[in-house]
């Protein structure tokens, strides 16, 4: 009882930002909390007659596709380690963009800055995957005229599964870049202009600002982020891996991921079922790795939580 009274006494408080977040609760239980009791369809051998809840139901028999196919090893190696790469790099990628930009005085020249590494992020991944097919084809691309301009040879990157964890992760990095810097960007913004005007009385140069105040500043930031990136860390960026390699059997060994795999098989086998399983196996494991990894960070660093 006291708690609730405590919770009415503050949202009476906070009422302006109470009124500011409804948009977003209405949008998350129209969208993520209503549709739930549709995860049901994952264990029914699903029909458009019967419809959800009318289909028979079949148990656990449609989570059997994954881990006969023999492939689910495999799938989970490589969306969890693309996922781990794109986390680490892409964090310490955006971390530093933000940094530098906050360090640039010039005012227009941040924003132009801003504006071009963020353009990339908007660019459809269809026309991203036509771009990097122009650059790297071995018969005419870009980067293979002119290496073979200057006299070299350019391998053919279509036919060579090991180059293409190297070129799935720079373009991740090219398109999201620009857009995860803004999140430690503002980040930066929201540390006391007090604090980093008495280091600079104090003597201290631009690297040491940055060591001893801004990195310790963007730790519960990155944190934050790390949690929310964990959450789908066995969920694969389909768009993008598939525009990429599309149905190149070639590169899958070192390409293919979950989404790309269930995809393939629903070509021939159409089955809404399957692929309800597979999302929600997908998301039981990242909740849990969630709750496990946040129970983890409150143990070593519990002031991120308060």
């Amino acid at each position: 009882m006291k708690s609730l009274s405590l919770f009415v006494s503050n949202a009476v408080k906070y009422r302006t930002l109470v009124i500011m977040c409804i948009p977003a609760v209405v949008f998350f239980f129209l969208f993520s909390y209503a549709p739930m009791p549709g995860v049901y369809v994952a264990f029914t051998k699903f029909n458009y007659a019967d419809g959800i809840f009318g289909s028979p139901f079949i148990g656990l028999e449609n989570f059997r596709f994954l881990f006969i196919s023999g492939q689910l090893g495999l799938l989970l190696k490589n969306t969890v380690l693309y996922n781990l790469v794109f986390i680490a790099v892409g964090n310490v990628t955006a971390m530093a963009v933000a940094i530098l930009l906050n360090e640039v005085r010039l005012k227009w020249f941040r924003k132009v800055s801003q504006s071009i590494l963020f353009l990339p992020y908007f660019i459809s991944d269809v026309l991203v995957a036509l771009i990097v097919y122009n650059l790297i084809n071995y018969d005419f691309g870009f980067v293979s005229n002119f290496v073979r301009g200057i006299g070299g040879e350019m391998p053919k990157i279509y036919s060579l599964p090991g180059a293409w964890p190297f070129v799935i992760t720079l373009v991740y990095i090219w398109k999201t870049t620009g857009y995860s810097s803004v999140v430690y960007f503002a980040a930066i913004m929201g540390i006391g202009s007090e604090i980093t005007e008495a280091a600079e009385i104090d003597g201290a140069n631009a690297f040491q600002r940055i060591r001893r105040i801004t990195l310790p500043c963007l730790k519960p930031t990155f944190i934050i982020l790390l949690l929310f990136a964990l959450g789908g860390i066995i969920r694969g960026n389909f768009s993008l891996f598939y525009n990429l390699v599309g149905n190149n059997s070639m590169l899958f060994n070192t390409t293919d991921i979950i989404e790309t795999f269930v995809y393939r098989s629903m070509l021939n086998n159409f089955n809404f079922s399957q692929s309800s399983a597979v999302g929600l196996f997908q998301s039981v494991v990242g909740f849990a790795i969630v709750l496990i990894v946040n129970a983890v960070i409150k143990k070593i660093e519990p002031s991120v939580f308060h």
